[in-house]
Order: structure tokens, then C-alpha cells, then sequence
């Protein structure tokens, strides 16, 4: 019960820096050049604090991790500015793979009609599918084509700091495991 009403409020705290990111992304043509930049390294250290506040409450709690290495891995997303479309983050945050096929059929349906520029298409539809491999769901041979072709430099960090953070968090809990029976 605990760890639902807690994952529940780093859910909302997600959610509430995730939409500060996309205000201050749907404001950009409203604040000078300063402004914008500051209020977006503002937000993105936030992140950073929060992911680390994160790390610390899930170590040793197995359960807890599981639950919350989607969260983890969305900041880093985010953070590192390999996902840069807020509402992709937040899907990926919580989960939720059919909301993420929507948003690529509704991106490529757009895209079609010239209401979205190319590399918008590009770099929301490589968000999305790296989001729904990194959730275990299945692409198709032309959807891991499309990420292959357009793969860039942030996808490729990200998907190197999926599998560190995979790494450590495996090391971490045995490590803690260990010292658990060691105490017995």
C-alpha cells in the first residue's frame, strides 16, 4: 500500500515537471533567447534532483525499483535530451505502449497531410519507437528499420545508459541481497 501511494506521488511529480518542460517548450516564442534557455536548464535540474532523490528511495527495495525504472529512465530521457517531446516522456513514464501508437499513427498521419515538418516527424516517431522497445513491445520490420536509418547521437546515450542503469540497478540489488543474508 505504501509503495502504491508512493509511486502514485512520483507519478505526479513526474507529470508536473514534465509539463513544465512543455510549457516552457510551448512558450519559446513568447521569452527571449535567455529566458527560454534558463527556465529549460531550470527544469532540467529538477530532473536531476528528482532522479537522484528517486535513486535513493528504491535502493534495496526490489519491488520498488521495478516499479519505478521506467520513471528513472524517462528523466534520463528527458535529461539528456534524447526525447524531447514532454508527452512522449510522459508516456513512456507511465507505460503506456497503446497511447504511444496512437501518437506515432496520429504523428504519421499529419506528417502525410504537410501539417508537421519532417524533422519533427523524424525525431517524435524515433522517440516513440526507442520508448515502446525500451517497454518490451514488439516493432515491426519497417518500424526497426526506421530506427536503425535514423538513430542519432541521443537515442544512442540513452540506450547506453538503459542498459548501465539495468546494470547497476542488478548489481545494486544483489549486492544488497548479499548483505542482507551476510547479516543473518
Amino acid at each position: 500500500m505504501a509503495d502504491a501511494k508512493l509511486k502514485a506521488q512520483v507519478e505526479d511529480q513526474l507529470n508536473r515537471l514534465l509539463n513544465q518542460l512543455k510549457d516552457v517548450e510551448e512558450l519559446r516564442e513568447e521569452l527571449d533567447e535567455d529566458e527560454y534557455e534558463e527556465t529549460r536548464k531550470e527544469t532540467l535540474e529538477q530532473l536531476e534532483a528528482f532522479e537522484k532523490s528517486l535513486q535513493n528511495m528504491t535502493s534495496g527495495n526490489m519491488t520498488l525499483m521495478d516499479e519505478m525504472s521506467t520513471v528513472k529512465l524517462a528523466i534520463r530521457a528527458a535529461i539528456s535530451n534524447a526525447f524531447k517531446t514532454p508527452e512522449v516522456i510522459r508516456m513512456f513514464a507511465n507505460k503506456q505502449p497503446a497511447q504511444l501508437r496512437q501518437r506515432l499513427v496520429q504523428i504519421q498521419r499529419d506528417n502525410k497531410l504537410g501539417k508537421v515538418e519532417t524533422s519533427r516527424f523524424e525525431q517524435e516517431s524515433l522517440e516513440i519507437l526507442t520508448a515502446l522497445q525500451s517497454l518490451g513491445e514488439n516493432l515491426s520490420a519497417e518500424e526497426k528499420n526506421f530506427l536503425q536509418k535514423n538513430s542519432n547521437a541521443a537515442l544512442s546515450a540513452f540506450e547506453k545508459v538503459k542498459s548501465d542503469d539495468l546494470s547497476s540497478s542488478v548489481l545494486k540489488a544483489a549486492g544488497n541481497e548479499v548483505n542482507r543474508m551476510s547479516t543473518k
